[in-house]
């Protein structure tokens, strides 16, 4: 079992651990031959794109992203964050938690929507300038033999074949962390000014109690919330549980009033077309290959291949009608998968004035809208895995139902 766990984890995690290998040149906005011509309705402040490259942590370029313009938001100034004094952290805790199960749950690269806040207000933060993580000959992330060390050295902990676990193992670990990544700063100097992780974070105007994860499906009750049963959800973090149409509407909400939202979804739909820059849930089209990493499979079609793919579009078309009940049965048959951690920085139309989210995404800028995706209405519905807001985002009759005050 515990090696289904890994697999399916991996298997999970590969659509970010791989989206930085398969980015395409880049294509100019006046390329028409997807004929899309969208316009940006209201957008909030952002920082730059970054670039996750051959590294699963989504999560954390999202959730960090989301942080930086939470920041701003609030009258802070903009700052470019560290992604991976996070995932340090992240990555020695999953270990501890791994070997304490027996090796019964997830240790990947992977993370959820919540991991960034939790890292926040146990370790603090630290500046990107303070704290690349390129400790290991390279100008991108790369941490794929970083990982497999780490999970070598977990699987071989975990047999105990001296009849018990030794107390060296965790200093052993954090030597790999140490030498891929960087030792961790225990204090440093920004701007003229020392801090350590914990005295930088709280000098920054956001408190990790003020957000909140929400989802929505049938298989739990309403209005409460419940741990989403996806691996990625190491921390067993629970999601506030509401219907459908309230969970778009605490997007809409958020995003009129100027708030980011942090979403994981699943990207692995035949409709999700990075290089083009747009995502559809096309009429008919809903049952598509989900095996293996559809990513590598829809960024390496030639133009001929793309001409003839039952996902092809080449403008706006019919899309499915989303209901609570076809959104469940997809998370129950695992066509909706926890694929991608991203943020929505807006709301947009087409020419026809189909309604959009603004989405910007952690898989560097070389595509159509460089770094942003257009994602159509049905498929936030249909994918959406879960969201992070601040809880004055929430509609305030919703916030009463999930008891958030």
């Amino acid at each position: 079992m515990k090696h289904f766990v890994m697999l399916s984890a991996a298997v999970m995690t590969a659509l970010c651990a791989n989206a930085g290998a398969f980015m395409e040149s880049d294509v100019a906005e006046s390329d028409s031959v997807k004929g899309f011509q969208f316009t940006d309705v209201k957008t909030v402040k952002t920082t730059s794109v970054k670039d996750q490259n051959k590294s699963g942590t989504c999560w954390c370029f999202a959730g960090t992203s989301f942080i930086e313009d939470e920041i701003m938001r609030q009258g802070g100034d903009s700052l470019d964050l560290s992604e991976m004094y996070t995932v340090y952290h992240c990555y020695d805790a999953k270990a501890d938690r791994f070997v304490r199960n027996y090796g019964q749950v997830n240790f990947a690269q992977g993370g959820s929507l919540i991991d960034v806040l939790w890292a926040i207000k146990n370790f603090g933060a630290v500046p990107e300038e303070v704290y690349t993580g390129l400790n290991y000959g390279q100008d991108k992330h790369c941490h794929y033999e970083m990982e497999g060390i780490m999970a070598g050295m977990l699987g071989t902990v975990i047999k105990k074949k001296d009849g018990k676990i030794s107390t060296a193992w965790k200093r052993a670990l954090n030597g790999v962390l140490d030498a891929y990544l960087g030792e961790l700063p225990r204090e440093f100097t920004y701007k003229g000014k020392k801090y350590t992780p914990m005295s930088f974070a709280a000098s920054l105007p956001i408190k990790p109690e003020d957000y909140v994860a929400v989802t929505s499906f049938t298989h739990h009750p309403f209005y409460q919330e419940f741990v989403l049963e996806v691996p990625d959800n190491w921390l067993n973090g629970a999601y506030k549980n509401v219907k459908l149409d309230e969970l778009k509407a605490i997007v809409d909400n958020a995003l009129e009033n100027g708030y980011p939202v942090n979403w994981a979804a699943d990207v692995s739909e035949g409709g999700f077309k990075w290089k083009d820059g747009v995502a559809l849930m096309p009429k008919g089209k809903t049952e598509g290959d989900m095996n293996g990493t559809e990513l590598a499979r829809w960024t390496t079609l030639s133009d001929k291949e793309r001409q003839n793919d039952k996902y092809g579009f080449n403008g706006p078309v019919p899309e499915e009608e989303i209901t609570q009940e076809s959104r469940q049965q997809m998370f129950d048959n695992q066509t909706t998968t926890d694929d991608h951690g991203m943020e929505i920085v807006g709301i947009a139309k087409d020419q026809n004035g189909n309604r959009y989210y603004k989405v910007k995404n952690s898989w560097d800028t070389n595509q159509k809208y460089h770094g942003f995706i257009y994602v159509s209405e049905p498929f936030f519905l249909a994918k959406t895995m879960g969201i992070v807001v601040h809880k004055d985002a929430i509609p305030k009759e919703i916030a009463k139902k999930i008891n958030v005050k």
